[in-house]
């Protein structure tokens, strides 16, 4: 990924569908290709899976449909973390209930509204360099990280949660499935859980462009400074688990387990659901909400 000059691909049937789309990105910075149908789609994707890093995905299309690719994208060992926009014109719950369980974390309705599509663009494209560079860390000294059987570590801030991501993947036999899960469930103990920022007041400062800014002010306001996540490591016959404990006053997880189509339209929200649908075998939360474990499966040494 250029993280300058990120590489949108925009699939649809409908050439004037393609041209709103890629009019709303000219000036943008965003790098964009586009493709008439699912198999053209794929066969761009398949061929170079390292250069996209968002997919504007439309739903009907001949040949193949949307579905479909986003099935082959989401069982592409590259692939799979590409983050998928899908547009369509269907606004029934049970549609949109099937795209999100498929791996489609960002939805897209027609007719297409310019703000919207920036914002949920500029989410994906963020999500999309954070797994990046989590797996391009994660890669660098798995071998050795392998050989942890037991493992602690305290932290704060967001940069921490990220770094701590990274390098306790490389402790999973497979880093880049669990990376992406580590650090969604990280940075959530960081921000949801310590500095106590609630669903409703993310969304507020994401539309603020204001949540970092958010985010470092507390970590300096006295109520929270002191406030650490704690994760310990086990590596045992079979399994890994994983237990992150933060020191906030927990939060209803119960929402957040499954993907809600209620939520398809927001441009955050999906780490949870994505965590024990995409990294884990496992995911429990415990008590109120402040301590989760999650499980990997591995042969027994």
């Amino acid at each position: 990924m250029n993280e300058n000059n990120p590489c949108v691909l925009v699939v649809d049937d409908e050439p004037f569908n393609v041209d709103i789309l890629l009019e709303y990105l000219e000036d943008t910075g965003y790098a964009t290709e586009s493709a008439g149908d699912g198999q053209a789609a794929w066969e761009m994707l398949e061929a170079d899976p390292h250069r996209y890093d968002v997919v504007i995905l439309d739903r009907m299309m001949p040949r193949m449909n949307g579905m479909e690719v986003l099935a082959r994208i989401k069982s592409h060992p590259v692939l799979q973390s590409v983050p998928v926009i899908l547009q369509t014109a269907l606004a029934a719950k049970d549609e949109i209930l099937e795209g999100l369980q498929a791996g489609a974390y960002y939805y897209l309705t027609k007719p297409f509204d310019e703000d919207v599509l920036l914002s949920v663009l500029g989410t994906a494209v963020d999500d999309r360099g954070r797994y990046r560079r989590a797996l391009e860390g994660s890669n660098a000294a798995s071998r050795t990280f392998g050989l942890l059987r037991e493992g602690a570590f305290g932290f704060r801030d967001l940069m921490s949660a990220r770094d701590v991501a990274t390098v306790l993947a490389c402790a999973f036999p497979d880093p880049q499935r669990v990376v992406i899960g580590l650090s969604e469930l990280l940075i959530n103990a960081v921000e949801h859980g310590n500095l106590g920022i609630t669903y409703e007041e993310k969304s507020r400062l994401r539309e603020e462009e204001r949540w970092e800014e958010e985010v470092e002010t507390r970590l300096s306001d006295p109520a929270y400074a002191g406030r650490e996540v704690e994760v310990r490591y086990f590596r045992e016959p079979g399994r890994i688990r994983v237990v992150i404990r933060d020191q906030g006053n927990g939060f209803d997880w119960q929402k957040y387990v499954e993907i809600d189509p209620a939520r398809a339209f927001d441009t955050h929200g999906r780490g949870i659901a994505m965590s024990r649908m995409v990294s884990f075998d496992n995911v429990e939360y415990r008590g109120c909400g402040n301590e989760v474990e999650v499980t990997v499966k591995v042969p027994a040494d």
